[in-house]
Order: structure tokens, then C-alpha cells, then sequence
């Protein structure tokens, strides 16, 4: 794939997820497999609504200089895309309401027509302990994806870890979680 193409398809889709608040200011990532194995990813302290090819970074799998300016969940990427051969475009997401949502249910199970349609009944995955999940995470993510044949994972309180084969599937998918999760807390008021 090429990297201008991948850079500009990153650069949209981040805007548009960071207007509707998938994405933060300084949470989150997203990134396009180049090659087996390559792929670009955000930079550290990246701007989602003004993200630029300057903030973006090439990444190869064995890890060089490049990887202390890079994303800090760049090594979840890099073992979901050297584990799931599907994966050709990932994001780390924090959509507010899949969020706190997940703080107070153990599963999210959609009760809207459009979320009904695409998901099943969703198992919440909680992390447990917060001080060492950047260690946990690079493993646990990916074996979850591959133990429960997912391509997403929605992590209590922490946001959900998505791969699609295309970046409008990978926006998609995050918006019809978010909107089965809003409607979910909406209709509970």
C-alpha cells in the first residue's frame, strides 16, 4: 500500500473521529499496515484534528530509533497486525459513552436496529489493574481478538481497540458502538 494514499485515508478518518469524540486530544491511535511488515502510525502527542504526514511515523517490526516518537500504543499495533493477517487498518479509540458505558456492565448487548444487526451480546473486558496494563496490553489485546474471533475489543473504562479491512469499516464500527452505548444510556435515564 502506498504511504501518501495511507497517510491522507489516516489524516480524513481521524478528523472525522476526532469531531465526533472518538478521539482525543492525546488519547488514541490509528494506524494502515503498508507491507507484512510496516506500517504508519500517529506520532506521540499527536493532534487528531490536524494530523499531518509530519505526524505520522513508519514503522517496521523489528524496532529502531523511530519507535520513542511513535504512538505509545504502538506496540499493540504492531502485534495485532503481525497476528491478524486480516487487519489493515487499526484504531485505539475512546468514544465517551462506549466509555462509560463499560464502567458500570460486564457486556453491551445493542438494542437499537442498526447495533442489533451487527453485533451480538458483547463481552466487556476488563482490565483489572491499571499499573502495569501498557505492559499486558500488547499481548492481551490481540489474544483476545484471536481467542474470541473479534475485531474489536471494548476495555472497561479505557475505550475499545478496533482492525477492519478498509478505514471506513474501522470508523463504522466505532460509530455503531458509540450510538448502541448512547442509546443504551440514554433510554436508562
Amino acid at each position: 500500500m502506498d504511504i501518501r494514499h495511507s497517510a491522507d485515508i489516516i489524516k480524513r478518518v481521524s478528523r472525522i473521529m476526532f469531531e465526533k469524540n472518538f478521539l482525543d486530544i492525546f488519547h488514541g491511535s490509528i494506524s494502515a499496515r503498508i507491507e507484512k511488515n510496516k506500517f504508519l502510525i500517529n506520532k506521540r502527542n499527536a493532534f487528531f484534528d490536524e494530523l499531518n504526514f509530519e505526524d505520522m511515523i513508519l514503522l517496521y517490526a523489528k524496532k529502531d530509533y523511530r519507535w520513542s516518537e511513535s504512538s505509545l500504543d504502538s506496540d499493540i499495533h504492531l502485534n495485532i497486525y503481525k497476528n491478524i493477517v486480516e487487519a489493515k487498518y487499526i484504531c485505539y479509540a475512546t468514544p465517551p459513552y462506549l466509555t462509560a458505558y463499560s464502567l458500570n456492565h460486564v457486556n453491551l448487548e445493542p438494542k437499537d436496529y442498526f447495533g442489533k444487526t451487527k453485533f451480538d451480546n458483547i463481552f466487556i473486558y476488563d482490565i483489572k489493574q491499571f499499573d502495569d496494563w501498557y505492559e499486558r496490553a500488547p499481548h492481551e489485546i490481540y489474544h483476545y481478538m484471536q481467542e474470541k474471533r473479534t475485531n474489536f475489543v471494548i476495555i472497561k473504562g479505557y475505550g475499545v481497540y478496533v482492525y477492519e479491512r478498509s478505514a471506513y469499516e474501522l470508523a463504522k464500527t466505532i460509530a455503531l458502538l458509540e450510538n448502541s452505548c448512547k442509546l443504551l444510556l440514554l433510554s436508562s435515564m
